[in-house]
């Protein structure tokens, strides 16, 4: 029993060990990168990241990871700005503009360190990604920091060539650090039950083992004696009259050993075989291997295969896990004219729907929805070719608009050609964005902050209007008036830039025509837009609110557009006001900069609107809908804005029209008791809301950003949002950080008691991947950390489908009925040696040779029961996916719960005295020899062992619903051996 216990065990650390070293050598290859830092007399030299230390001038340059949390001293460019990518961090694959302190600007050159001291203060190490509080000593001034000069570890540098920054915070004081999550050991459910099940069946092995040793004591102490021809007068302690207790305390080692066939040892040997052939089956499934890629779907670990058949809720990231972060510019609105013919996927999926729903009308009243149902079908059809017309004539990524009013030039010959000219200028100039020209093709390419500003961009350039240059002061327009291909490059000197936030909603850029006419030219959401146009600026309001309204419905992201002219004057008087506030040190200077901006900001005329589309991947809605058919609830939890992810959740079906909408949000206060007292009173007055419900079939939606999320998450308040949001159909969590997304996680594990899985594509996405029962990685274009710290991975969000609803439905049923049948076969098989010693005065005899016991687990019962662990399918992977409802078997545990252990159990006690009482009665009196005489215990012993074979392979036949060759070859070989 030793020998195999160790074996087991001995294997299990050794495959842990082998996951534990790869981690580690992934660590090593990490901090072993090189990056130049600072090492005197303005000399610059190669260290490696782990050596750096707080206080350390570094130099990173273009395409390279920040090593550690930095403070920007200055850049390549005059003004310090510098673009930084932080996949790695948001999941955004978008550029954010950093800018340097004034005062360090001049610290451009390695030689300008030679003398450079300077003190920072700063708030203590926190996973805060966009936050920071601290001050900067330099030339005995004091200088404010922010988050706009903070370039965190991980993200990494673009389209500038070099930055210098002094090193803030190193290894695991780093943001990135910070919000890391320790990696938990995962085990299944069925695995954490069946230690339980051990624990019975060793009680029941030390209750039979405690049985047999008194039956043996007693039989010694008042039996032997009359057993004259064991000569008990001389036999030894273990026989001896006199010393019963003895005699049973001796036993019971024996027992032990004989009655372990109980425990099934070879159990955790089987199923690690098991796992592996399953792991392997869903690394070969074609179905889940993305040709554009190359990619297959890969079990990391075989440990959890089970457990993919008992999943209650996936958290989801967004970007690059629903969406494949791409805007396409689909539609606009300018003077009131709606301009794009080309419909959005909401569209399309609503097309759909109501054509399904025409088709399932009463046939009596069926001839008039017929009709009309053939013509939403003609027409939905016409759509599609349209758009599958368009992707295969001009593949223009981020540009899927089709409309001949305002396409080659012809916008020139509409009623309001100033207005639409203005609008394209509009989508060319106004934007943080760096062309960069393609060689091959000699258009250009747009790194930006955002894939909104990209697709106008795109869009300008394909209007006639291409954004080619971009200095310190100026842009540069290519416009093209006509399908001629003439160009006038014209030349927009930018004066001031207002950039977006998020609570400002809106980005404003002042220019300089070549007439020398100054222009204001906004863009924002269309609810801060409307309220700051002029009593002569809404000519358009009431046409582009319905434009707007209608592109919502769709599913998309709208954008108003705005502008106004300026005289010499006016703006003068204003930038003298914007520039000293700029140039303010102290707490109001954010406050000053924002009134100031206000004024500018009033007053507007407006254009139109824009309307892009954040396209899904593909088949992110079917899947969506198939999960949520099989019962599987889905969160999202997202970096990007609330407005952007709420257009996700009507586009993949994860919102949809009529849901009701909750969203929880945090107030302007101070104290931070009052803001958390609000929070909850709003989590509680929301539940209350969805009591007094008294539509049925009405669904509820929860929205929450992560600053709110952060009260809710409190040990006081979270079990009352948790609450809330299982109440609720859907949940969508903006705006947070990688740290939240783990601890959301660990609150929906832990306070459902049921199996989470997270899925997401970015290093952002790794804690709660790890936080999650199962943690599932894309691997997509954010890099392979989320697959990295997965357990398993795929190409393409809609292969989840498959791998929980068929691959995980196979591998729980196999598993639980496996398991099952192990506790079965060894009850069944364990007992009859205990009722034999009943009948041999408990002596220790086993009733059957040595090798039949050798070869029960190892070779005659091992191998059907391994076929069912790999092979058995209730249910093809076709009817999976047409019922995605069986996958409920799972969640509900109907195949491993106490009441079918304790089947099992039974069965194996049943069979175990039918079979052993059988023989007995057949084989007791009844002469088997030639010369009368009975039969011998081996005769006994094989005809017993021959009939428990038989009814355990036609046991686990009888379980099977799908055989295969193999199972027919290892089910009746077994017993013909």
């Amino acid at each position: 029993m030793i020998a195999p216990l160790v074996f087991v065990v001995g294997l299990s650390m050794a495959k842990e060990a082998l996951e534990d070293w790869r981690r580690f050598m992934q660590d090593v290859k990490v901090n072993s990168r090189k990056v130049k830092f600072h090492k005197g007399e303005g000399v610059f030299d190669y260290k490696s990241w782990k050596k750096l230390q707080v206080g350390d001038v570094v130099k990173v340059e273009k395409d390279q990871f920040f090593p550690a949390d930095l403070l920007l001293l200055s850049s390549s460019y005059e003004d310090g700005i510098c673009y930084v990518e932080t996949m790695n961090l948001d999941g955004e694959t978008n550029l954010k503009v950093k800018r340097a302190l004034e005062v360090t600007l001049p610290l451009d050159e390695d030689a300008s360190f030679k003398n450079f001291t300077g003190k920072i203060k700063c708030e203590d190490p926190n996973p805060s990604l966009y936050t920071f509080i601290g001050n900067f000593e330099y030339d005995h001034e004091v200088y404010a920091l922010d988050p706009s000069q903070i370039l965190l570890r991980d993200s990494k540098l673009r389209n500038t060539a070099f930055v210098y920054g002094v090193v803030i915070f190193t290894g695991h004081d780093s943001k990135v650090m910070q919000n890391a999550t320790k990696s938990p050991s995962k085990r299944s459910r069925i695995e954490r039950k069946m230690d339980y099940i051990i624990y019975v069946l060793f009680s029941l092995l030390l209750v039979i083992s405690l049985v047999s040793s008194i039956g043996f004591a007693v039989k010694t102490k008042f039996d032997m004696p009359d057993w004259w021809y064991l000569q008990p007068q001389n036999t030894d302690d273990y026989y001896d009259p006199r010393k019963p207790v003895l005699s049973g305390v001796t036993h019971l080692i024996t027992a032990l050993m004989l009655y372990g066939y109980l425990i099934p040892i070879s159990l955790y040997v089987s199923i690690e075989v098991v796992k592996v052939l399953q792991a392997t089956f869903i690394n070969q499934d074609i179905q889940m291997y993305d040709e554009e890629t190359g990619n297959p779907a890969q079990a990391r670990t075989s440990n959890l295969n089970e457990e993919l058949g008992q999943v209650d809720t996936i958290l989801s990231d967004k970007t690059g896990t629903l969406t494949c972060n791409q805007m396409d510019f689909l539609k606009c609105s300018i003077a009131g004219t709606a301009y794009g013919m080309s419909s959005s996927e909401v569209e399309l999926a609503a097309a759909q729907q109501m054509a399904s729903d025409l088709e399932d009308q009463d046939v009596e009243r069926s001839t008039d929805f017929r009709q009309k149902g053939k013509q939403q079908e003609i027409e939905l059809e016409t759509v599609v070719i349209s758009k599958y017309e368009m992707v295969h004539k001009s593949p223009i990524k981020g540009f899927s608009f089709e409309d001949s009013r305002v396409m080659e030039g012809n916008w020139l010959n509409e009623p309001n050609a100033d207005v639409i000219m203005l609008f394209f200028r509009i989508l060319a100039i106004c934007h943080t964005a760096v062309p960069e020209l393609n060689e091959e093709t000699g258009s250009y390419t747009y790194e930006s902050e955002s894939p909104d500003e990209a697709a106008f961009l795109v869009a300008a350039r394909e209007f006639g209007f291409e954004f080619c240059k971009r200095t310190q002061s100026s842009v540069f327009v290519r416009e093209r008036y006509s399908a001629s291909g003439q160009t006038i490059d014209r030349e927009f000197k930018l004066l001031n830039m207002l950039e977006f936030t998020s609570k400002r909603k809106r980005m404003t850029v002042i220019v300089r025509d070549e007439d020398g006419q100054i222009l204001v030219l906004c863009k924002g959401a269309d609810s801060i837009i409307f309220d700051r146009l002029s009593k002569n600026g809404r000519l358009y309001e009431e046409d582009t609110t319905r434009h707007l309204n209608e592109y919502g419905e769709a599913g998309l992201r709208t954008l108003a557009l705005a502008y106004k002219r300026l005289g010499e004057s006016e703006y003068s008087a204003w930038n003298n006001e914007f520039q000293e506030a700029k140039t303010t040190i102290g707490a109001d200077r954010d406050l000053m900069l924002e009134n100031i901006a206000e004024m500018m900001e009033k007053d507007l005329i407006l254009v139109g609107a824009t309307a892009v589309e954040d396209k899904l991947q593909k088949g992110v809605p079917q899947c969506i809908d198939k999960l949520a058919q099989a019962g599987l609830k889905i969160w999202v939890l997202t970096g990007d804005k609330v407005e952007t992810a709420i257009n996700i959740g009507y586009a993949c079906s994860l919102l949809r029209q009529g849901m009701k909408q909750i969203c929880i949000t945090e107030i302007s206060s101070d104290a931070k008791e009052v803001v958390k007292e609000n929070i909850l009173l709003q989590i509680t007055n929301a539940s209350q809301m969805i009591k007094l419900e008294r539509d049925p079939h009405a669904a509820f939606a929860l929205i929450i950003d992560g600053k709110t999320l952060a009260y809710a998450l409190e040990d006081d308040v979270k079990q009352q949002f948790l609450v809330l949001a299982v109440q609720c159909a859907s949940v969508i969590c903006c705006r947070v950080s990688p740290k939240q997304k783990a601890l959301v996680t660990r609150l929906v594990k832990e306070g459902t008691g049921k199996t989470t899985l997270a899925i997401g594509d970015g290093a952002n996405d790794v804690g709660m991947i790890k936080e999650a029962d199962i943690g599932v990685g894309i691997s997509g274009v954010e890099g392979m950390q989320a697959v990295m710290a997965s357990d398993f991975s795929i190409a393409q969000f809609r292969f989840l489908e498959r791998l929980l609803v068929v691959h995980g439905h196979w591998c729980y049923k196999r598993i639980a009925q496996m398991v099952c049948y192990f506790f079965y076969k060894n009850i069944a098989f364990g007992l009859t040696l205990f009722y034999f010693e009943a009948f041999a005065g408990f002596s220790g005899q086993s009733i059957y040779d040595d090798w039949y016991m050798l070869l029960f687990n190892v070779l005659l019962t091992s191998l059907p029961v391994i076929s069912l662990g790999v092979f058995e399918q209730d249910v093809s992977s076709e009817v999976c996916l047409q019922f995605p409802a069986v996958y409920q078997q799972g969640p509900k545990n109907l195949f491993f719960d106490w009441y079918k252990i304790l089947g099992w159990m039974g069965n194996g006690l049943y069979s175990s005295l039918i079979i052993f009482f059988l023989n007995i009665i057949i084989f007791y009196d009844q002469a088997f020899r030639e010369e009368g005489q009975t039969a011998s215990m081996p005769a006994l012993g094989t005809t017993m062992f021959t009939c428990i074979i038989w009814a355990l392979n036609c046991q686990i036949a009888f379980t099977m619903s799908h055989f295969t060759w193999i199972q027919h070859l290892f089910i009746w070989g077994s017993i013909a051996s």
